[in-house]
């Protein structure tokens, strides 16, 4: 399992990167917007809904905001040409309030599932509840990192990537070589807290490089610190809310997409929480 899990990583990550670099920001905004449905597909499957053409109309519920986001600029200047009325170009930064929505929702789960993990894992919900909710963590995910990469650029958004995939790595072998103390038993017995403070080390160290390679002043620097530790704090309770979903569902794995690493969400389920939260925090420290 371990060899197949390595062996796809070194085929899809070296891909992925070279699309980040290469691809102009919209033909990377579509190739995250494919990945995301791919991974509502999923997500239709992990909450019960069987019927295909429920599954298709979750499916369009996300292809059709989309579409309207990627085009939010484009109908403002078409506003402005109309109207004659420049102010109205000011509204386009307004997209990033919606921001706040699911960094509420992630800060709200990772507190529940810390302090109530069985409450949790028993909770009961409506298939329409979990359907809005994955629709906003998805949709969330495909806007804000290709907001990342449109405006940032594809340096930051890969300092964001290698953060949640070094944290990964590190809680994995740090839980291998010292874990003792379980995170969190009712939902994932193999995540440890040594394993988690592996994950918050290794997000301390690539925040430092990032700040000795780009010469950061201290008070930038020590942002970027305390954004990355959020961040990979975020990512892991990320990855154990899709936990809870999986077991609720009786599965192992949300689908069998990537060999050795189960299905796409099984994949980007930590990036889905963390993507949010550190495009806020990259706002607050570099509007």
């Amino acid at each position: 399992m371990l060899l197949q899990r390595i062996i796809t990583a070194l085929i899809l990550v070296p891909l992925f990167v070279l699309a980040l670099f290469q691809l102009h920001s919209e033909y990377f905004s579509l190739l995250i917007g494919f990945i995301t449905l791919l991974a509502a597909w999923e997500w239709t499957n992990l909450i019960r809904i069987s019927s295909l053409i429920k599954r298709c109309l979750f499916i369009l519920t996300l292809i059709l905001p989309m579409i309207w986001l990627h085009f939010w600029t484009q109908f403002l200047e078409l506003v402005a040409q109309i109207l004659d009325w420049p102010d109205v170009r000011d509204y386009s930064g307004a997209l990033e309030w919606l921001v706040t929505a699911p960094v509420l929702f992630w800060i709200l789960a990772m507190i529940l599932i810390r302090n109530t993990p069985a409450g949790v894992l028993n909770l009961e919900m409506k298939v329409s509840y979990k359907a809005l909710i994955g629709w906003l963590v998805l949709l969330s995910t495909w806007m804000f990192l290709s907001r990342l990469r449109s405006f940032y650029g594809a340096d930051l958004t890969l300092y964001f990537l290698l953060l949640i995939w070094a944290a990964d790595i590190a809680a994995y072998f740090a839980g291998k070589k010292f874990g003792k103390t379980k995170l969190a038993p009712e939902i994932s017995p193999g995540k440890t807290v040594e394993g988690m403070y592996g994950a918050l080390i290794a997000g301390v160290v690539c925040a430092g490089i990032l700040s000795l390679f780009y010469a950061f002043p201290w008070m930038v620097a020590s942002d970027f610190v305390l954004l990355s530790i959020l961040t990979v704090l975020i990512s892991i309770y990320g990855d154990l809310f899709f936990s809870v979903v999986k077991r609720q569902r009786g599965v192992k794995d949300t689908g069998t997409l990537l060999p050795g690493h189960g299905g796409v969400l099984d994949r980007i389920d930590s990036l889905i929480a963390a993507i949010p939260f550190f495009y806020a925090g990259i706002i607050l420290i570099h509007p």
